[in-house]
Parts: C-alpha cells; structure tokens; sequence
C-alpha cells in the first residue's frame, strides 16, 4: 500500500453539488488547521448528474466517478481502492457531518485505530426527527448486540479507520449497510482494537432530499444483520 498522505477524506456524493460548494471550502480550513497531509476525494455517480465535478475542480480535490455502478456501497469501495493516506476519514457530502469537528477526531485517532462521530453517547445529538431517532437508537442496539460491537452509534458514517485495517476487506454490501459492514469486519476477532466515540451534532442536509428509502432502509438493514452473523 503506497502511502502518500496522512489523511484520506472520501465523501460519496450523489447529485451534492450545491452543499459540496459549502462544505469543501470549510472542510479545506479545518484540515489546513491540523498541519497534516491530506487529500480529499469525492466519488460521485458513474455518470455526472449534477455540477459536482466543476465545485470540485474549483476547489482542487480530487474528483471520481465510482464503480462500476451508482450503489452508496460502490462509492465507498472506490474511495477505499483510490485512498493513498495513512488514515482514512468518511464523511458524507449532504451537510450532516460538520467538517470542524475533523480536527477533534484527528488527535483522538492518534491513539485508536477507529475512531467514531456518536450521536448516541453522552452530550450527543441529532437533529432527526424523533421517529427516524427511535429508529436509528432501536437498530444500533440491533447492531451492537448481535455483532458484539463496543460502542453505541454503529450507523453514523462520519468514522476514522486506519488504511491499513480496510484496504484488503471484501466488501460486499451495495447500500448504506456497508458503513455497518466495514466496522464489523475492522473489528471482528481483533480483542486489542480500540474504538474511541466522541459526542457528535448530527445536523439534517443543507440542501436536497434523502436518498434513503425509509422501507428499504430498515429491509436492508435487517437482513445485513442476518447475513453478517451467520454468513460471513
């Protein structure tokens, strides 16, 4: 694995342009801030659908269309495969995750090798509404229990992983399900793995609707359950 960089920022974006346009110069301040080496990656659709690619031009990241189709799942394993950092940092590119709160999770990832943005230990939130709350809460239980995960927010994709932990995993899950996935196999059979929340404000997208299916939503994620359990 050729490192060039400390920091990998990968955001999956599908048609983001306009939140993109606020979030990346912010995101850029706030790296600056750390006095590390970092590069920023965008994977976007296989086709582009929006001006994603001229804001990320202007703001000199690197752009990618993700492959080989437009699945969530397929944008994270292109991001993964084109990473070059020592860490690599997911964040969404809507406006949920703050991009000032990198630098916290930067200095906590010096001394663990995952490190997660939890809306769910003390001091952390969300601006969803209480029924999407009661949902997310009910399946980060789910998650936890069932995969002995030690920790509370299973499900926010605002995490730091150690490329050398992610790079060679299979990756099957196409939807949002792969961010529980990628934890579950960093994790599993590693007893020395530290895992460090720190609380979070997960704020709702600046602009533009979810891409998730409320229905498929909770299908998808059920039968993840299942089949990382017991099948693989």
């Amino acid at each position: 694995m050729l490192i060039k960089y400390d920091l990998s920022v990968v955001m999956p974006s599908y048609k983001e342009a306009d939140n993109l346009s606020i979030l990346l110069p912010r995101l850029i301040s706030s790296l600056n801030g750390l006095d590390i080496t970092y590069e920023i990656i965008v994977v976007d659709t296989v086709k582009p659908m929006d001006l994603t690619q001229s804001v990320c031009e202007l703001m000199s990241v690197t752009y990618l269309p993700r492959v080989p189709d437009n699945s969530f799942g397929s944008a994270v394993r292109t991001g993964i495969a084109c990473s070059s950092g020592e860490k690599i940092l997911f964040m969404d590119s809507d406006g949920s995750h703050t991009p000032e709160f990198i630098p916290a999770m930067y200095e906590r990832a010096r001394t663990s090798d995952i490190v997660i943005a939890s809306r769910y230990v003390e001091t952390g939130r969300t601006d969803n509404p209480w029924h999407l709350v009661v949902m997310s809460r009910l399946l980060n239980v789910a998650f936890s229990l069932i995969l002995g995960l030690p920790c509370k927010d299973v499900s926010n994709s605002l995490k730091i992983y150690k490329a050398s932990d992610v790079k060679n995993l299979v990756l099957r899950c196409n939807n949002f399900d792969i961010v529980e996935e990628l934890l579950y196999k960093v994790y599993r059979g590693r007893s020395d793995l530290i895992i460090s929340e720190i609380p979070f404000f997960f704020k709702k997208r600046i602009f533009g609707e979810t891409k998730r299916n409320l229905v498929m939503f909770m299908l998808t994620y059920f039968f993840t359950i299942i089949k990382l359990r017991f099948f693989v």
